[in-house]
């Protein structure tokens, strides 16, 4: 046996230039070594393999160095740095708080902390996973950590901060560690691959980044396994093999079906990646992730955002050449909405396979042509297949083409109202194939269009001839203000809210392109309640009432003179319904009745 050692332990940085992505904090220490500014407890906390514990040595190994360097480096020859190296340093103590976690450990530590250093100037000790410390032990730790001998300094590490107690926070100086880019990693992984003599291209190199998910120890050992499997000449296809991941041909060929249309292609696919042993959810979770580094690509100045290598940026530009903008925000919907509904579904691969059916019909459906076996999109439409295509291609429900009455929404001008009486424009009981279908059919039959054109705004790919539904109906406001008792009856299980809300006086008033709608209550407590628990509930049934999206709600306090009378008292009752009643005041005075 030979004694190999694992390039997580081979390669672990001893000192800070070594570093891999934590620059910021590794400047940070050092200057505080330079002008002598010390802290005497510090906290780590980062995700896991991004280099706390190697900071922390570093960190201490240069505080105790004899020599450091001008760029405060550990010169790696002195006493202090020889016996860190050899593991038999005495000024350098690291504490496992996963497995010595009680109070009697801690009790241990503090009685340690009480010798003076030997050799170096201080005693650093490590305190690795410090949450994992009991209540009871971080709180026997607390006045050792605040006031420690001059030559003692704690460095604390862990993963989760949030299960440290504020009291230790607050001693501590805090660090954040980064988790590493794809960059980042790929260049430690190539300049390591040099020196093992491994050959080993920058896809795989990328695929083993991305499957690191940020932490450079998962990269390395990764980097390990995928030797171990391919040897010392490493290709993509045996990386993507060894690490079950899926391969971009899939993504790319399966985006060219969808922009033909070809859903046969899709599923031959989908049932060949089932077949190999990947996770279908990972599989759609790709696809969401090709849609957007293709958005990506497709939109300049966001190339930052790409993390992947040149070979392949190339490749997702071309792609995205071909992609309209259009296809891509509908292709996102519809894959995130599939996500979404994956783990509630009786029958997963269908709703797979019925979402590779949506996502090869987005270009027919955003061209204005019949999926799947209809007049290819390079050619004349003839007037039945002008319409927007709905879930099911029937015949009988095609609409007009564009020389149908109905303008576009660029058009100034509406249509002119046809005559009562006229026979082309009388209603026709539709018993054939070829009879138009209504208007309310046709005007709604894509509402996504309707979101899609108001946020890009700019038609793009879309024909600008094509007729777009308006995005919402204007509503007059004495409809908005006759639809209020119907919000009030939604709550007649709450009497008093029902009262309130039934008896408010309204008022509505137009700012910008926005309408108010102000109802008022008869004191500030009832004001106060309803707009810290119940405005934002009231606004959205109100607008889901009314159908008006421009409607807002405000409450205000109705002036004492502006209330209505109300009568409590019985002989008050009585008075008022004698001055709007002449029968009953005819009969009190008729029969001489007592009003007291």
């Amino acid at each position: 046996m030979s004694d190999y050692i694992v390039s997580a332990r081979k390669y672990r940085p001893d000192s800070f230039e070594s570093l891999v992505g934590q620059e910021n904090i590794a400047r940070t220490l050092k200057n505080s070594i330079k002008r002598g500014q010390l802290a005497h407890a510090y906290l780590f906390c980062g995700p896991r393999g991004v280099g706390k514990t190697s900071t922390a040595r570093i960190f201490a190994k240069t505080i105790n160095c004899a020599n450091p360097g001008p760029d405060m480096e550990p010169c790696g020859k002195c006493e202090s740095c020889l016996s860190f190296a050899e593991g038999r340093s005495y000024c350098i103590h690291e504490l496992d708080a996963a497995s010595n976690n009680g109070v009697d450990d801690i009790k241990a530590l503090i009685d340690q902390v009480r010798i003076p250093p030997q050799t170096g100037k201080y005693s650093v000790y490590i305190i690795d996973e410090v949450h994992m410390l009991s209540s009871a032990a971080f709180n026997a730790f607390l006045k050792t950590l605040e006031e420690p001998p001059a030559y003692a300094i704690f460095i604390l590490a862990t993963t989760e901060k949030h299960k440290i107690l504020p009291t230790i926070l607050s001693r501590c100086q805090t660090y954040d560690f980064n988790r590493i880019t794809v960059e980042g990693i790929v260049g430690n992984l190539k300049s390591i691959a040099q020196k093992e003599g491994v050959a080993i291209d920058d896809e795989s190199l990328h695929v083993i980044a991305m499957k690191a998910d940020g932490a450079m120890r998962d990269a390395l050992t990764i980097f390990d396994q995928t030797v171990a499997f391919c040897g010392k000449d490493v290709k993509y296809e045996e990386v993507i093999k060894n690490l079950n991941v899926l391969d971009y041909e899939y993504t790319f060929s399966l985006t060219d079906a969808f922009l033909a249309g070809d859903y046969r292609t899709a599923f031959l696919k989908f049932d060949e990646i089932l077949s190999k042993g990947f996770n279908a959810l990972h599989f759609v979770s790709a696809l969401s992730s090709h849609f957007r580094d293709l958005l990506v690509s497709k939109t300049s100045g966001l190339e930052a955002l790409l993390d992947l290598p040149e070979s392949l940026k190339k490749r997702y530009a071309e792609q995205a050449g071909r992609c309209p903008l259009v296809f891509l925000y509908e292709a996102m919907n519809v894959t995130v909405q599939c996500e979404s509904s994956y783990r509630a579904s009786i029958n997963p691969r269908f709703l797979i396979e019925l979402t590779l059916m949506k996502l090869s019909a987005l270009p027919a459906k955003i061209s204005g042509q019949p999926a799947f076996g209809g007049t290819p999109a390079n050619q004349a439409a003839s007037p039945a297949q002008s319409r927007i295509p709905q879930a099911t291609d029937r015949p009988q429900h095609a609409a007009q083409p564009q020389t149908s009455p109905y303008k576009p929404m660029e058009s100034p001008e509406p249509s002119p109202a046809p005559a009562a009486d006229s026979p082309a424009q009388a209603p026709a009981v539709p018993d054939s194939a070829t009879d138009a279908p209504k208007p309310r059919r046709t005007r709604t039959a894509r509402p996504s269009a309707i979101a899609l054109n108001s946020i890009i705004g700019d038609a793009g790919d879309v024909s600008s001839s094509r007729p777009v539904a308006a995005s919402g109906v204007h509503v007059p406001d004495e409809d908005i203000l006759a639809r209020w008792q119907d919000l009030a009856a939604m709550y007649a299980a709450k009497p008093r809210l029902n009262n309130t809300l039934a008896t408010a006086s309204l008022e509505i008033a137009q700012e910008g392109q926005t309408r108010w709608v102000t109802f008022k209550v008869l004191n500030t407590a009832q004001k106060e309640w309803i707009e810290t628990k119940l405005l934002h509930e009231l606004e959205g049934r109100f607008k889901q009432i009314t159908g008006a999206a421009d409607v807002r709600l405000r409450v205000d306090i109705e002036p004492e003179e502006e209330r209505p009378q109300v009568n409590y008292m019985p002989s008050e009752k009585l008075s008022d319904l004698m001055s709007k009643n002449d029968e009953v005041r005819n009969l009190v005075s008729d029969f001489g009745l007592d009003l007291k």
